[in-house]
């Protein structure tokens, strides 16, 4: 019997019941009479199996008791139900009322079937919006299918057109660069104007001051009857300018400070720039320390060269017109001190990258292009031209694969084999004023440096450039400056 009850417990049959008995309330005015008829004989044949399973367990629970037990209660409470439940009790309607009853009944049915047709043409209604609904997003759906394909195509198109876009970008980029280059240059030389013009007021001054002194002196001499010691003393001590230093002797020494200083800031700035920049395209460290040497040895020839044709072209000009006490070799130095923005650097880092296109030692791999590291070429053509208006002019001390190492000049690298005696490849070059070493250079000694020397210079390689590099070489070779004999200087 417990089972039993457990059961009936567990399918919480009451629950469900008193669920259909909510949901039949509420759905009571809108179904049909058969529905409603359904409903009810639905209920009906619940609460007989809920009776039935009751009455299974109202016998157990008798049986259980035993022979007498409950025999009370049956007497008292099921038997008298039973009687009440299967007697026939007469109507107490009157036939007015049943009358009454029935209209209501009528009533009833027909604002049944006035809801039920209100209610099937709304449904009607929410059936053609639901197609029509189908249908837009039918439409809807078919546009995204189009606007997606449209989208894969314009992302197929905008693929090429970024990898064409990225070159126009790198070339508009190298254009901007050299266009604010010539734009800093003219603006050099327009600030420079406010300074010729007032150089030009001084030497107008001088000039006239020299003309009057010229005219007064030619007067003494003509008074002078006789040529006396004094007015030779005064004609020999009244133009103090034979002593007095121009201004590129004056500033010899703070120029020769600063382009000192300038050239250790290129070793720790620029030259860490420009091999992060090749170490983009060349994995080998060796090569890329190899390019940024000879670039700086190669700019300082190119800029050499260019200060003696520079300094030809001033003296060829100045020497119609020159006179004074300085001679025209210290007029000229001390122009060109005064006008260092005249220096054409753009042809010599064009000479520099020719030179290199066609250097052996770093013509390969054919993926690099020198136009990379112009900035480090162009700066130090600036201070290597600059260097040789000093008196002396500092220059780079000669340097070779393979030389005897000399700690006086040079200082090992950090992976170098500091018992080696040879240099392998220099690194950075030393900076000499005549024989004296002003700023030491770097060198990588390795033992065995001779014999990577000899197979590094074996000519099995091909010399032939590389497409990337054809554009900056110019069909116009310029000689490469170790190459330069004196006819062609």
């Amino acid at each position: 019997m417990a089972d039993s009850l457990r059961r009936l417990a567990n399918t919480s049959s009451f629950s469900v019941l008193q669920d259909k008995l909510e949901s039949w309330n509420q759905d009571y005015h809108i179904i049909s009479c058969d529905q409603n008829l359904n409903k009810c004989c639905e209920m009906i044949e619940l609460t007989a199996k809920i009776q039935g399973q009751l009455f299974a367990i109202l016998n157990l629970t008798a049986a259980e008791g035993g022979q007498y037990a409950g025999v009370d209660t049956l007497k008292t409470r099921l038997l008298p139900w039973l009687g009440t439940c299967f007697s026939i009790t007469r109507p107490t309607f009157a036939d007015d009322t049943s009358l009454q009853l029935i209209q209501d009944s009528v009533e009833k049915d027909r604002r049944m079937r006035e809801l039920s047709v209100s209610h099937d043409n709304e449904i009607q209604k929410i059936e053609t919006q639901l197609c029509s609904t189908r249908l837009h997003l039918d439409s809807v759906r078919a546009d995204l299918v189009d606007t997606q394909n449209q989208l894969e195509d314009t992302k197929s198109k905008s693929a090429t057109t970024l990898l064409a876009t990225e070159d126009e970008i790198l070339q508009l980029k190298a254009d901007l660069r050299s266009a604010r280059e010539q734009a800093e240059l003219y603006k050099r030389k327009l600030d420079a104007g406010e300074e010729y013009q007032h150089q030009i007021c001084l030497l107008r001054d001088e000039v006239s001051f020299l003309s009057s002194e010229k005219s007064m002196l030619k007067e003494r001499l003509a008074r002078s009857r006789s040529p006396s010691p004094l007015p030779r003393l005064s004609r020999s001590s009244s133009p103090t300018r034979n002593e007095s230093p121009t201004r590129a002797q004056l500033t010899n020494s703070s120029r020769h400070a600063r382009l000192v200083s300038r050239f250790s800031d290129m070793y720790a700035v620029e030259r860490l720039e420009a091999q992060s920049t090749l170490r983009r395209y060349i994995a080998d460290l060796e090569l890329v320390q190899k390019i940024i040497f000879i670039a700086v040895v190669e700019s300082f020839m190119a800029a050499k060269i260019a200060y003696r044709q520079f300094k030809l072209r001033v003296r060829k000009t100045l020497s119609p017109s020159h006179f004074g006490p300085e001679s025209l070799e210290d007029t000229a130095v001390d122009y060109i001190v005064r006008n260092l923005d005249l220096y054409d650097v753009q042809d010599s880092v064009n000479a520099v990258i020719n030179a290199m296109n066609v250097n052996p030692r770093i013509s390969f791999p054919p993926e690099v292009d020198f136009v990379l590291i112009s900035a480090l070429i162009r700066e130090t053509c600036r201070v290597a031209f600059a260097m040789q208006t000093l008196q002396p002019p500092l220059d780079l001390a000669f340097a070779s694969d393979g030389e005897l190492y000399n700690d006086n000049k040079y200082r090992r690298s950090y992976d170098s084999e500091f018992t080696a005696p040879l240099v392998m490849y220099h690194v950075w070059p030393a900076l000499m004023e005549g024989t004296n070493v002003i700023v030491k250079g770097e060198a990588v000694t390795r033992r065995g440096a001779l014999w990577s020397k000899s197979r590094s210079a074996s000519p099995a390689r091909s010399r032939s450039l590389s497409p990337t590099r054809s554009l900056a070489f110019n069909s116009k070779r310029s000689l490469s400056p170790e190459r330069l004999t004196a006819r062609h200087l």
